[in-house]
């Protein structure tokens, strides 16, 4: 194919003529496929069922420890309408895991492998008569060691699923469009890309760069238009010359332009400009292209990492994009209300473990303002030739189809835990840069190589009572991309075990499920909070991310990692409040890590961002006190308090805090009583019920006595019902409660008519939660 590289000059844009062309964006979700597992003895599908994206293969139990690796298939029919006879049709399916073959009308048309990252289909030549096509996907998720991650699943750290897990489109496209950069498969262009540079509170310079493809056999005269709307709705407009694009070539249009006084993206004020753009053909418009970008400044400087010229010390977490029962199989909702979680948790930036997530979660961390380190699939595995080069490839189509994400800051192309050849981390490196040849595009590796921008080791990778807080090797720039799960306090031979003769193995590791009960909880607690003081202590450390926001589910072993600061139902665990105390004094806090019952310790630990803290015992003052800071917590932000109440009196502890001797913040632990009702509720995160499409989202029967205070002790059976076409549930059911609280996994619809779920158990007070009102 001719190449045009087709330089715009920025002109000023005067106006666009109206189009009644109705493929313009014209992008149809392809939400309805039908499924099957089964096959006759010829080996062709059968006993097909209807299924909506996302879909897993496989709902699997709360605990996999035989996950289903298989064939499977999905089959749909498109229909194309006239008027789309002469159009360009694509197929994008963001994820499916993980080998795939597709058929259309009975022929094999492609063979992709790798579940993490988006493929595309030119399907234009495959239209028939009937004015409609019938797609067939063969897939499968057996181990296969030339796809990233490559390791088997049986020696694995996490689990990869299967099926239709994210969102499939038919897009319809004149045959001169703009691109997909994934499909255009071109160095640093495909589709629109854009980028700030010389960033500054007056203005800032940047480029807008769009990829054209004319698929006709005749010369294309095309011109850009583009808007960039402002949070405050002002409009800047910029457009490009007309220019000639040969016949059956494609070419790159950058336009430059500035921003006066931006409003730039932060962590508190993560401001979002609309671009909209529009391509027009020999003055008439026949495609645009929505997005949104962020202007924000990043530097990795020799004494630590800054966000638009401000040094901040980065506080981060590390995420699974699993989910109890389907997986990977979760709305676009839900992976909003996962980053809204990590952002109301404290957090600064998510590293994502141990492979692309969904475009859905970057959009929200766009949007909430929460800093990505983005990573390709890998971990402790380095294959063939056939791995690497599908590594590698992995690395640009994740680059090229993040690249304009603001939050992502760090670029993981190392293999996480792998002994990657000198060679292959030359090679990712260069891609990186080819891809994004910018003075601000920083790779990251967990191996000390200079190639890397960034050396992310876990803390378990040095030795205690150190660990990375001495290194000093040529002043390189550290983030400790994982910390907290294996080199916790109490097990560490470094330190002194006689101040922990008293807990048993068990009671020591940060692996502590939230049904543990209150003592684990608190260990838990207090081995992240020992590892974030140590960590902050290191002079080259820019930041850290704890291992991990969510329990999650391995195939080495058969039970849930636990290291989780929120349960897999996403429900808090104790050293959740301790990472939310590290909150600048803007956002009050306070929380008593207790149960306050019979078990309870006389020690009650408080976790605050205030400067004092009063606590009381049934209205009566036990103490008000300032922080005091010991060897683990001399480096950390906001100390956590300690209390003694000398003898266990049932009934109220109240926690008061203070900043500047004003009273800011609150918190109440009542002892539990008999088990009395149920209360439900649904867990938003302030993200309403998808109104358009299948939802994921979980509903919790908390269990309390007669005054509304959990019941920490009730681990019983609840059974849940569902009245109503709006909602089914997924997995367990009845659900078993933990520390007080059953879940359900409910899949959500559309509908017109209410709903309703009740939670039912003999003995305690029934509950109706309504959805869809």
């Amino acid at each position: 194919m001719k190449k045009n590289i087709l330089l715009g000059v920025l002109i000023l844009f005067l106006g666009a003529g109206c189009s009644k062309n109705e493929t313009i964006n014209k992008k149809i979700k392809l939400e309805n496929w039908l499924f099957t597992k089964d096959t006759n003895s010829a080996g062709k599908p059968i006993n097909w069922e209807k299924v909506k994206i996302p879909h897993t293969a496989n709902i699997e139990p709360l605990v996999v420890n035989n996950q289903f690796q298989g064939v499977f298939w999905y089959k749909t029919d498109i229909k194309i309408r006239k008027q789309y006879a002469d159009k360009k049709l694509f197929i994008h399916f963001e994820g499916v895991m993980q080998e795939t073959k597709v058929f259309l009308n009975d022929s094999i048309i492609a063979h992709h492998k790798g579940g993490y990252l988006p493929f595309v289909i030119d399907i234009t030549n495959y239209k028939n008569k009937k004015e409609k096509i019938s797609l067939l996907l063969q897939v499968n998720n057996f181990d296969n060691p030339e796809i990233p991650p490559g390791k088997p699943l049986k020696e694995l750290d996490f689990n990869f699923y299967g099926g239709m897990y994210r969102n499939s489109y038919l897009l319809i496209k004149e045959k001169v469009h703009i691109t997909n950069p994934i499909y255009a498969n071109k160095i640093a262009s495909g589709g629109v890309s854009w980028k700030f540079f010389d960033i500054s509170k007056a203005q800032t310079k940047f480029v807008l760069n769009t990829h054209i493809e004319n698929a006709k056999n005749k010369i294309a005269h095309v011109q850009i238009k583009a808007v960039f709307t402002s949070p405050k709705q002002e409009k800047i407009k910029f457009a490009s010359e007309i220019t000639k694009l040969s016949p059956n070539s494609d070419g790159k249009i950058a336009i430059g332009g500035v921003l006066e006084k931006p409003m730039l993206w932060t962590l508190q004020t993560p401001n979002l400009y609309e671009l909209k753009l529009e391509l027009y053909e020999n003055n008439k418009l026949i495609e645009v292209f929505k997005g949104k970008a962020g202007v924000r400044k990043i530097r990795l400087k020799k004494d630590g990492f800054y966000l638009n010229d401000k040094k901040i010390f980065v506080k981060g977490t590390n995420r699974h994009q699993e989910y109890p029962y389907v997986g990977y199989a979760i709305s676009d909702n839900a992976n909003y209300r996962d980053a809204i979680k990590i952002k109301n948790a404290g957090f600064d930036l998510v590293r994502l473990a141990h492979y692309p997530h969904s475009k859905s979660f970057l959009d929200a961390c766009d949007k909430i303002g929460l800093l990505v380190m983005n990573c390709i699939p890998g971990w402790q595995f380095f294959g063939n030739e056939s791995f690497v080069k599908n590594a590698l490839a992995d690395v640009r189509n994740m680059v090229r189809r993040d690249r304009n994400h603001p939050s992502v800051i760090f670029w993981e192309v190392s293999l996480n835990e792998s002994d990657m050849s000198e060679e292959y981390i030359k090679e990712a490196n260069k891609i990186l840069r080819e891809e994004l040849p910018y003075k601000d595009t920083y790779s990251a590796g967990w191996v000390d190589n200079p190639l890397f921008d960034l050396f992310i080791p876990a803390r378990q990778h040095s030795k205690p009572p150190s660990y990375w807080s001495e290194y000093k090797v040529n002043e390189r720039n550290i983030f400790i991309a994982e910390y907290g799960d294996w080199e916790y306090y109490a097990q560490n031979a470094g330190f002194n075990q006689k101040d922990f003769k008293n807990l048993k193995e068990e009671e020591r590791n940060s692996r502590q499920l939230r049904g543990y009960g209150e003592k684990r909880l608190l260990q838990q607690a207090f081995n992240f909070q020992e590892a974030t003081n140590s960590n902050k202590k290191g002079k080259n450390t820019i930041g850290h991310a704890n291992w991990v926001m969510f329990d999650y589910n391995r195939g080495y072993s058969n039970d849930i990692e636990a290291s989780g600061i929120s349960d897999i139902f996403r429900i808090p665990k104790f050293s959740y409040y301790f990472f939310k105390s590290q909150q600048p004094q803007n956002k009050p806090f306070v929380f008593i890590a207790s149960y306050w019952n019979k078990k309870s310790s006389s020690d009650i630990r408080i976790f605050s961002n205030c400067d004092e803290v009063e606590l009381y015992l049934n209205e009566t003052l036990i103490e008000r006190k300032k922080t005091v800071r010991d060897k683990f917590s001399d480096f950390l932000d906001f100390p956590p308090y300690a209390f003694y109440v000398e003898k266990f009196v049932p009934g109220r502890l109240k926690a008061v805090g203070y900043i500047k001797g004003k009273r800011v913040a609150v918190h109440n632990i009542s002892t539990p009583g008999q088990p009395y009702k149920m209360e439900l509720e649904i867990d938003l995160s302030g993200i309403p019920l998808s109104k358009t499409g299948k939802d994921i989202v979980f509903v919790y029967a908390k269990i309390v006595d007669k005054n509304g205070t959990l019941a920490v002790d009730y681990d019983e059976e609840i059974t849940f019902e569902i009245y109503g076409k709006g909602a089914k549930i997924i997995g367990q059911n009845p659900a078993k409660a933990e520390a007080g609280i059953a879940t359900i996994l409910l899949e959500t619809h559309p509908s017109k008519e209410k709903t309703e779920i009740i939670s039912k158990k003999e003995g305690l007070l029934s509950d109706t939660l309504t959805i869809n009102k």
